[in-house]
C-alpha cells in the first residue's frame, strides 16, 4: 500500500493554468504529508513553475527521486492540451498525449488514486466514463459539487453530467450522494431531498413524480421529500437530488447571486464615513461569515460512480480551489468511498 494518496493533476487545464494549478498543488503538499501530486502536462512548463518554489519535481520518465517535498511532487510529461472549445469525444480520441488523457490513464492503471482538472468539462466527463470506467451497476456517474448552506454544506447531485436523466439514475444519485456526505463530509444520516416546485408529493414534472415514490421506498437513505430551490441555502437537505439541467442552473444562480451580494455589501460599506468606520469594526466577523459561503473553500465536484476518483474544478479556479480539490481526495480514499458504492449497488442488484 502506498504511503501517499496519489493524485494526478491536470497542470495545463483551466483559465489560470499552469501558474495557479501548480501553486495549488504546492499548497496541498505543504498542508498535508499524505498527498503525492503527479503534475501532468508539458514538462518544461511545469519545471518553470516549480522552480518558483525551489522545487524540481521527480521525473517519472527517469525515476529520479528527491527528499522532503520533492518526494511529494512528480512530473508526468504530456505534450498536448485539450482546449475548452474542442468536441470532447473527438479530443479524447485524437489527443492521446494530452494532460487529461494521460492523467486519467494514471488512475485507470492504478498508479494514481484520483485525477483533478480545471480543464474542459466535456472532456473530463467523457474521459471519466471512457478511460477510468464506471463501477459495475452504476448507470450514470453524476457530477456532485458541495455548496454552502446555513447549516454548513450540501451536495448538489447532479450538476452537469446527465441532462436527460431517468428516475433510476436519480435514485442512484441519492444513494451515492448519501455515502459521500456521510463518509467524506462527516454528515451523519444525511437528509436527502429531491428538487421540486413545491413541497407536495403530487407536484413536479414527470421525472420528479416518477422518482419521488422510488426514493420513499429506499430504506438505506434518509429521504425527506421535495425541496424547493429557496430552501436549499437554508440547509433543508444535505443531499440535493436533481438532473443535471436543473442542478447546473441552481449552481450558476448560487454563484451569481453570491458574487453580487458580496460586491453590494462591500460597496455599501464604502458609501459614507460612518459606514467605513462600521466596516472596520465588523470586518473580522464579516470576513469569517463570507468565507463560509465561498465555493472555493469546498474544492471541486467529484464525478461519482467511477472506478477511480475524478474531480472537476471550475475553469477559473485559483490556487485555493485547486488545493482543496486535491486535499478532498484524502478522505475519499481513506474512507474507501468506491468500495461503499460498489457494496451499495451490488446489494441493490441482489435484491
Amino acid at each position: 500500500m502506498s504511503e501517499f494518496v496519489n493524485v494526478a493533476v491536470d497542470a495545463m487545464g483551466g483559465d489560470n493554468a499552469p501558474g495557479e494549478v501548480v501553486k495549488g498543488a504546492i499548497e496541498a503538499i505543504q498542508e498535508s504529508n499524505k498527498i503525492k501530486v503527479f503534475l501532468v502536462g508539458q514538462k518544461h512548463v511545469i519545471e518553470g513553475e516549480l522552480a518558483k518554489y525551489g522545487l524540481s519535481g521527480n521525473d517519472s520518465s527517469t525515476g529520479q527521486s528527491g527528499n522532503g517535498q520533492e518526494r511529494q511532487v512528480e512530473i508526468v510529461d504530456a505534450s498536448q492540451v485539450i482546449e475548452t472549445a474542442e468536441p470532447p469525444v473527438a479530443a479524447i480520441r485524437s489527443k492521446k498525449d494530452s494532460s487529461i488523457v494521460k492523467g486519467m490513464k494514471l488512475v485507470k492503471e492504478g498508479t494514481c488514486d484520483a485525477f483533478v482538472s480545471a480543464g474542459s468539462t466535456g472532456a473530463v466527463l467523457v474521459g471519466g466514463q471512457v478511460l477510468v470506467g464506471r463501477i459495475k451497476g452504476v448507470e450514470r456517474p453524476p457530477l456532485a459539487p458541495v455548496i454552502p448552506t446555513a447549516n454548513g454544506c450540501a451536495l448538489l447531485i447532479d450538476c452537469g453530467a446527465n441532462v436527460d436523466a431517468r428516475a433510476s439514475h436519480l435514485v442512484q444519485f441519492a444513494k451515492m450522494g448519501s455515502i459521500y456526505m456521510e463518509h467524506v463530509m462527516g454528515v451523519k444520516n444525511p437528509k436527502v431531498g429531491i428538487v421540486n416546485i413545491g413541497a407536495e408529493e403530487e407536484k413536479g414534472n414527470a421525472l420528479v413524480k416518477e422518482t419521488f415514490p422510488l426514493l420513499k421506498e429506499c430504506s438505506d437513505i434518509h429521504f425527506i421529500g421535495s425541496v424547493e430551490a429557496r430552501d436549499i441555502p437554508a440547509g433543508a437537505a444535505d443531499v440535493v437530488v436533481c438532473e443535471a439541467f436543473v442542478g447546473n442552473v441552481i449552481l450558476k444562480m448560487y454563484e451569481g447571486v453570491g458574487g453580487i451580494l458580496i460586491e453590494k455589501v462591500k460597496a455599501g460599506m464604502m458609501t459614507t464615513l460612518r459606514s467605513k468606520i462600521g466596516a472596520l469594526l465588523v470586518k473580522p466577523a464579516l470576513k469569517k461569515t463570507l468565507k463560509a459561503f465561498d465555493l472555493e473553500q469546498y474544492g471541486g465536484a467529484p464525478l461519482l460512480g467511477l472506478n477511480g476518483l475524478v474531480v472537476k474544478t471550475h475553469g477559473s479556479s485559483k490556487s485555493v480551489e485547486v488545493k482543496n480539490s486535491i486535499l478532498q481526495c484524502i478522505a475519499f480514499q481513506e474512507q474507501k468511498i468506491n468500495d461503499k458504492i460498489k457494496e451499495q449497488i451490488t446489494r441493490k442488484e441482489e435484491v
